[in-house]
């Protein structure tokens, strides 16, 4: 079992090989791929020291699966490459995620879509993967109408430049910065570029991924997106609207009983999600559970999951192991 992990010197790209080595994941070779100016630079993987090479290299090595996390413009270039060489591509990246003819995957939640002629599978937005990880089970039994986030993100999700902006701001240091703004003490209500429709890339995103991983074009989601200057997760305020009444002890029940989610929700003892607990952990938590009692059949909650585990590397190894499991690979 080859596999090659493209990105591998980066942020997300060494939470993969964290994650592959934590579950265990039955690599026999590793084939670590990067830029050009990262090339024979060693990485450590199960104690054993392997050399970053080309993406030709790699493609000539023949492995079984390559987990991209290198960008949009690099996985359009590349990954159609691997995949002709019969390779099948987990995708980190946003450029597959709305084909019609990529399948777009959270294991918990659409697993079963994966056929074995799907060679270039899509991972999607990390604060989309938290929030229909809450969805799923309550469509399943409610029918969900409509759906309002605003998320509250950490500065992880930019990576590496912006966790040092961060940094620097806090101990008065100069240096690159991420943003267009101090991050420190000041939150950013934009992430990504804006569309013509006045909303950011990252909103459009959490929209179209939501309806196209729940199989539903009649789910209305409108979402807000901000950086805030955290670092352990992402999370988000979520209401949603059903056409059936619901139970909130039912709700609870069918979360619980979810693979992949941790219920934190005792006010009494003031227990909720925060990012500090949800860090280097791979399930999604949801608490602040409560009826919106302004509208019928509203749920309120709060979700919180660290973005560079379940929001990308986790969730990319769980499609990988989903491919072993279906005897894909």
């Amino acid at each position: 079992m080859k596999i090659a992990v493209v990105g591998a010197t980066g942020l997300v790209g060494s939470k993969i090989l964290q994650v592959l080595e934590e579950r265990n994941f039955p690599v026999t070779e590793l084939i670590p791929v990067a830029s050009q100016k990262s090339i024979g630079k060693a990485i450590s993987f199960k104690g054993k020291q392997y050399k970053v090479v080309s993406y030709q290299d790699a493609i000539a090595a023949k492995p079984s699966i390559a987990i991209f996390s290198a960008g949009g413009s690099t996985s359009l270039e590349l990954a159609p490459k691997f995949a002709e060489a019969g390779i099948y591509v987990i995708d980190n990246s946003s450029a597959w995620r709305m084909n019609p003819n990529n399948k777009l995957i959270v294991p918990e939640v659409n697993g079963e879509v994966l056929t074995k002629n799907d060679y270039i599978i899509a991972n999607p937005n990390c604060s989309t993967i938290q929030m229909v990880m809450v969805l799923k089970p309550l469509h399943l039994k409610y029918k969900i109408k409509r759906v309002i986030v605003s998320t509250y993100q950490s500065v992880t999700g930019t990576g590496v430049k912006a966790v040092s902006q961060l940094n620097n701001e806090r101990n008065n240091l100069e240096g690159e910065k991420a943003y267009p703004y101090q991050i420190d003490m000041n939150i950013i209500p934009q992430i990504d570029v804006f569309t013509e429709n006045g909303y950011t890339k990252e909103e459009m995103k959490m929209i179209l991924e939501t309806k196209k991983i729940l199989q539903d074009d009649s789910i209305k989601v409108t979402a807000t997106c901000v950086r805030i200057p955290v670092m352990g997760g992402h999370s988000e305020s979520v209401n949603i609207e059903f056409e059936n009444d619901f139970d909130l002890a039912d709700v609870k029940k069918l979360l619980e009983n979810f693979e992949g989610i941790t219920v934190v929700d005792d006010i009494a003892n003031l227990q909720y999600p925060m990012p500090l607990h949800a860090h280097d952990k791979d399930d999604v938590f949801v608490g602040r559970l409560r009826r919106d009692e302004t509208q019928n059949n509203t749920l309120n909650c709060w979700i919180v999951s660290d973005n560079l585990r379940k929001g990308a590397a986790t969730n990319a190894v769980q499609i990988a192991e989903k491919l072993l499991q279906e005897k894909f690979v």
